[in-house]
């Protein structure tokens, strides 16, 4: 595999799944360089807008192991992780695993589930392992969590702990179809079912392509623009905004900073570019910093978003100071 044939996949996937997934560019862009940056992916929004379906697909496409979780209240954390189990033949006790042994994991409307349900996913996101009765559990490469959640709003749900929250690369928003995108998916839905989508990738290619991402080198003024960026969100910094100022309750953490510079480091990748470019960090901006801006009683009442913040970062923060 070369850097030339990674780009030339990486748009072949995009455009595979745009046969099927209408309207949602942007966000499968976002999802694979996510994916390509070794990063765990929340997707936002109304049912019925293909979140899951992105999820299969993208497992589809790159021959990954692929299992779901429907998060519901009942939901136990054994049930996510596994247990142990009696085996009165052996009469011993044998562990069977849960469902987070796999390379995809889809992890359906998460925010329906308890907080306790919702923390066993933790050590997994982290550390790549489960402990269970004490012992350790490694889990599969390539692993990723890729989280669809409803808005909090919606009846039923409960708020995502800030911590595991942070431990998402990406948080994700999808829009809602235009008149001709509705058109185009009742074609799509109400007709003959679509043929099985080729496999474009493995995990194999997909574990070489995130070494390459490492590798990437960025620019000390690069690097430091994305600094500032993440310094801008506080709202007891010097350099921070006047809207965090006023808004913002916790700014973003040390791994939005990390989840910037991987992933511009993704999209120098696909688009076959030497290094990370300031455009580069730009463009990944929102969806690695906007789950990562906590916000006051003030910003609700006034009706003021994390884009909104994060809308005055990128106007106010000089590339080169």
């Amino acid at each position: 595999m070369t850097p030339t044939s990674v780009a030339d996949r990486g748009r072949q996937i995009i455009e595979t799944l745009k046969q099927v997934i209408v309207g949602k560019d942007e966000v499968l862009e976002q999802a694979l360089l996510g994916i390509l940056a070794n990063g765990h992916i929340l997707i936002e929004d109304y049912p019925g807008l293909a979140k899951t379906l992105i999820a299969h697909l993208f497992a589809q496409v790159m021959d990954l192991d692929f299992k779901r979780i429907q998060f519901t209240p009942d939901l136990l954390p054994s049930d996510i992780t596994g247990s142990f189990l009696y085996n009165q033949r052996e009469l011993t006790f044998e562990f069977r695993r849960g469902p987070v042994f796999t390379n995809l994991l889809l992890a359906d409307e998460i925010n329906r589930a308890t907080p306790k349900t919702q923390s066993a996913l933790l050590e997994a996101m982290q550390e790549q392992s489960v402990t269970v009765g004490g012992k350790l559990h490694r889990l599969e490469s390539p692993f990723m969590v890729l989280a669809t959640q409803n808005p909090i709003e919606m009846e039923g749900t409960y708020p995502l702990p800030e911590a595991q929250v942070d431990r998402f690369f990406f948080k994700l928003l999808v829009r809602f179809p235009t008149r001709a995108e509705l058109g185009r998916i009742a074609d799509l839905t109400t007709s003959s079912p679509p043929l099985p989508l080729r496999k474009i990738l493995d995990a194999e290619g997909v574990l070489k392509i995130r070494e390459w991402v490492r590798e990437v080198p960025v620019a000390e003024a690069v690097k430091d623009y994305a600094v500032r960026m993440v310094l801008a969100t506080h709202p007891r910094n010097d350099g921070g905004v006047p809207t965090a100022g006023r808004f913002v309750l916790y700014g973003s953490s040390p791994r939005g900073l990390q989840s910037l510079i991987l992933a511009a480091k993704a999209r120098s990748v696909l688009l076959q570019k030497p290094n990370v470019s300031f455009a580069d960090i730009r463009t990944v901006a929102f969806p690695a910093l906007r789950h990562r801006v906590i916000l006051n009683l003030e910003a609700d009442a006034e009706g003021i978003t994390p884009e909104k913040i994060l809308e005055e970062v990128l106007e106010q923060v000089p590339e080169i100071l």
